[in-house]
């Protein structure tokens, strides 16, 4: 089997945060959880050099996150960028299903740095007056080649530059760690997953809908995993010409890689 039908067969799963009718209580406590999980570990604290070199190459000083979840990994990514390059860079976060309670909190805690968009916001069609380096992480698994393409064209149209990172590695191993410690997790730190929600607590301990929607997600979304490859492929069918992209993965300090595309218009 190919890569591209590789590809095809994995987009057969589903994930129940992308389906529109998940209930909204659901969809935000586990993107809660996984901003936790991304945030304790640092997960991208390796690519802050790559966010660096796109900010510097397009002349930002913002960013623009896209299918930015509950926030995800936003708030240690800040902190890293800010610490490595000493100046303060802002943060719009935006999202097709916005989780504003989390928001909230992000751009309270920042005292404004981060931002976000309360309106829905399409990946693939973003308003001419979100200006600013792009980004999207943990996400761009959940689209199809079709999809992806779209996302980085309407980038290269807008002459913005884009950095996509996932972390995880696609094996067999990772599958089964996630199916055995995700349990521990739910079991030990909801009460401190923030904003706090009563309802979480129901879905998780009572009726624990939350733990298995999220362990199925975690499984699919490291099968639909691209690899540097895939994503240089979908890239250069966008643009070969006029735009600078890199491929490849990079190692934190847990050995979680971390897989991204960096693009930008070349000078």
């Amino acid at each position: 089997m190919n890569g591209y039908n590789k590809k095809k067969f994995s987009n057969r799963f589903f994930e129940f945060e992308d389906l529109s009718w998940f209930p909204n209580t659901i969809r935000e406590s586990m993107t809660d959880c996984l901003r936790f999980i991304v945030t304790t570990i640092n997960i991208y604290q390796p690519v802050t050099p790559l966010i660096l070199e796109g900010l510097h190459k397009t002349h930002s000083k913002q960013i623009v996150d896209l299918c930015s979840g509950g926030g995800g990994a936003i708030e240690q990514i800040r902190n890293n960028l800010n610490q490595q390059s000493g100046n303060r860079v802002k943060f719009i976060l935006t999202d097709k299903y916005p989780n504003k309670n989390a928001f909230e909190l992000l751009s309270a805690k920042s005292k404004g740095d981060i931002s976000y968009n309360e309106i829905p916001i399409d990946a693939a069609n973003v308003p001419d007056n979100l200006k600013g380096f792009r980004t999207i992480f943990s996400a761009f698994h959940h689209f199809s080649k079709p999809q992806a393409k779209l996302i980085i064209q309407n980038a290269v149209d807008s002459k913005s530059g884009i950095g996509i990172f996932d972390g995880g590695d696609k094996n067999i191993l990772v599958i089964v760690g996630m199916i055995l410690i995700h349990p521990v997790i739910f079991l030990l730190f909801t009460p401190f997953f923030k904003p706090f929600r009563f309802s979480r607590l129901l879905f998780t301990y009572l009726i624990p809908i939350i733990p298995f929607c999220q362990i199925w997600d975690g499984v699919v979304s490291i099968i639909r995993l691209y690899r540097p490859a895939e994503l240089l492929e979908i890239a250069l069918e966008v643009d070969k010409e006029n735009y600078q992209w890199k491929v490849g993965k990079m190692k934190n300090k847990f050995g979680i890689h971390v897989t991204y595309l960096l693009g930008y218009p070349k000078p």
